[in-house]
């Protein structure tokens, strides 16, 4: 029988829980670079969050970004953000916050670089006050999410499932933060809903696990913790593969075709987030929080005791 019909028949053997040591540092490694990341290189607000001022024009003129920012400078602008977009066709400035006479200079100088008109320069601009707004119903709307989470889990499964699935989460909200810190794109209010609907994806496939542990409990009374965990991993490896891969296709078809292709700098932005988010939530349902539920649960009373009447040993650190 091939490889692939034991897996779609859940009937592999892949020691999830007997190399949990090999997943939690492969974990430890990602989590550790992505913070490493955010630390060295920062993440790049867009005005959104940190208010300023942001200009685009088109660019026939063929400006550099080394000219763009030289004729800014001379009026008086020197911390700003300059990107060459639509490979070279339009330009796009963003700067801090400006009174009206200095945005007003800046219009008129990009226009004159760029070899456009004022009136084709577009300009968004969002006060710091709004800024701060945007950033703190963020983190609120995180927060909610995370709170609504744990109390679903809770009530559904156990605390312990529901705080593993929470380690899981931020385990994913670490690698997706890193990437973009690394990257150095632009974290907007779509970059938000991209992380709560790849939160949402990780949360389902751990329950999906978890519910399949729990069903496997009842029917394998005696077995450990750990073999309970393995089994059912195994038995549920071929739908999260699925869906995984049902998810990831279109999702890269847009990262590819829509940012890469066509040029559209904001799918970029939305897609690499969704991309990268259901990639480490595939992994860390099925490597991380399996695993790291065994490790739990096993070491209660009543798990011990099982282990010592039936005499096997835990698939757990094997």
């Amino acid at each position: 029988m091939s490889g692939f019909r034991r897996v779609l028949r859940g009937e592999t053997e892949i020691g999830f829980v007997r190399n949990s040591n090999r997943w939690f540092r492969a974990s430890a490694i990602l989590v550790g670079l992505s913070m490493l990341g955010l630390i060295v290189f920062n993440l790049n607000f867009g005005i959104d969050f940190r208010g300023g001022v942001s200009a685009q024009a088109p660019n026939p003129g063929g400006a550099t970004v080394a000219e763009v920012r030289d004729a800014i400078g001379e009026i008086g602008i020197s911390q700003s953000t300059i990107q060459l977009i639509d490979d070279g066709a339009g330009v796009r400035v963003q700067t801090g916050f400006l009174d009206a006479e200095t945005e007003s200079q800046l219009i008129d100088t990009i226009a004159r670089v760029a070899g456009t008109t004022s009136p084709e320069v577009s300009v968004d601009a969002v006060g710091p006050t709004f800024g701060n707004l945007v950033a703190r119903q963020a983190l609120i709307a995180l927060a909610v999410f995370l709170v609504v989470v744990a109390l679903y889990m809770t009530v559904r499964l156990e605390m312990k499932m529901a705080a593993v699935g929470l380690v899981a989460l931020m385990h994913d909200l670490a690698i997706t933060v890193g990437v973009y810190a690394i990257s150095g794109l632009e974290v907007s209010p779509a970059t938000v809903v991209a992380i709560l609907t790849i939160l949402g994806y990780s949360l389902y496939d751990t329950v999906v696990v978890f519910d399949k542990v729990e069903e496997f409990e009842k029917a394998m009374d005696k077995s450990t913790y750990g073999v309970i965990v393995e089994r059912a991993m195994n038995a549920v490896l071929a739908r999260s593969l699925a869906t995984s891969l049902t998810s990831l296709v279109p999702v890269g078809s847009i990262l590819v075709v829509g940012s890469f292709i066509l040029g559209a700098p904001t799918l970029r932005e939305f897609a690499l987030a969704l991309f990268i988010g259901m990639a480490a939530g595939t992994y860390s349902s099925v490597f991380l929080a399996g695993p790291l539920l065994a490790r739990w649960k096993s070491g209660e009373e009543e798990w011990q005791e099982r282990e010592r009447r039936f005499g096997k040993r835990s698939a757990v650190g094997s």
